[in-house]
């Protein structure tokens, strides 16, 4: 236990979300409990995380979520281990929200330099009706960047995708792949804007990114085999393609064999997003958790063989990002602390104190 590695959950503490304050105490080591001098309150070691306030072993709720996120049904999962159908999608349910948190923050923070993305969608066929999937890579450190659901392909889908890939990076050239779905141009077009702060009042103008590449690769069929693709270069100038082509590590011909091949990995380890399968999924909130974790484990636990650099250890995308300086375990994933935003003063209101305006005029 090391206290200078927690910090104080509670809201109403002054000193909340600061690690490192000296604030933070060991409470009781036999039952892991830290104590926060400030606002006097106690807190398990496993606070805000997927692992707080579980009945159940630990090491039982880790080996469960890895063999779901390995695509082991639920069903084999509770013969097995002899637990209840509605524990073990708790423990899904839990997991996936540790996923997306964790993504929003390690990876949403707007500060990965990305030169080529691709995206693209999975139709998932549900006990009633269907789901969208669409879906952001990031080529070179192939990093899953985000996932949005809808049940029609429509507008908000493909707008919801762009604005999870905007959070993610910092303003620079960038060359976005996409097929022929015509929503795309008008999503990112909208969404790679930076507001241009003037100083008066009112909205603030949109500037768009400079250099940025829109391309649309859209494949054309005869008796169910690619026939033909055809690249249509929607903004951006040909030499700024290949140059992007070129700094990103993918190929001298634009295609969208990342994103594809990302699509087949999801397919692979959920279930409910294979073609063909009987176990389909009831609710949208499960594809919703089973799409974070899976995500959340492809970036910080799985090795990526295209990643290992010659006469060197193997890499994860979120380490070839720059994210992390190691392989997360499953265990590190579930019990990553998520910090509450840290305590502002409140705002004086009324007229400055005649000390201050003294000060201000010497």
């Amino acid at each position: 236990m090391n206290p200078k590695e927690q910090f104080c959950s509670n809201w109403a503490c002054c000193n909340r979300g600061k690690v490192g304050a000296g604030n933070i105490t060991i409470h009781s080591r036999k039952e892991e409990r830290y104590r926060c001098k400030t606002c006097k309150k106690t807190f398990s070691a496993t606070t805000g995380t997927a692992l707080y306030g579980l009945k159940k072993e630990a090491s039982l709720v880790i080996l469960v979520v890895t063999l779901l996120v390995w695509g082991c049904p639920v069903q084999a999962i509770v013969v097995a281990f002899g637990l209840d159908e509605r524990t073990v999608r708790a423990w899904l349910a839990r997991a996936g929200e540790q996923g997306q948190q964790v993504h929003q923050q390690m990876v949403q923070q707007g500060q990965l330099e990305g030169t080529h993305i691709q995206v693209d969608e999975i139709r998932v066929k549900m006990v009633k009706g269907i789901q969208w999937m669409a879906l952001a890579v990031l080529v070179g450190p192939q990093l899953w960047l985000g996932g949005v659901l809808s049940e029609s392909r429509d507008k908000h889908l493909i707008r919801g995708l762009a604005e999870q890939v905007r959070a993610c990076l910092c303003p620079a050239p960038v060359l976005v792949a996409f097929d022929g779905l015509s929503t795309y141009i008008k999503a990112f077009q909208g969404v790679f804007r930076e507001p241009q702060r003037t100083g008066t009042v009112g909205r603030p103008r949109l500037i768009p990114w400079p250099d940025v590449v829109l391309v649309q690769v859209i494949k054309r069929y005869v008796k169910g085999r690619v026939a033909e693709v055809e690249q249509r270069i929607i903004q951006g100038t040909p030499t700024l393609l290949a140059r992007l082509l070129w700094e990103s590590q993918g190929g001298l011909i634009l295609n969208t064999a990342f994103i594809e091949r990302l699509n087949a990995t999801f397919r692979q380890h959920l279930t409910w997003l294979v073609r063909r399968t009987r176990t389909l999924a009831h609710r949208a909130d499960t594809l919703l958790h089973g799409m974070y974790l899976w995500g959340t484990v492809y970036n910080f636990c799985c090795y990526h063989e295209r990643l290992t650099l010659p006469n060197a250890s193997p890499r994860t995308p979120a380490m070839a990002a720059g994210l992390t300086d190691h392989r997360w375990s499953m265990r590190e994933l579930l019990s990553f602390k998520l910090a509450p935003p840290p305590a502002l003063p409140p705002k004086r209101r009324g007229c400055k104190p005649k000390a201050m305006l003294r000060a201000v005029a010497v």
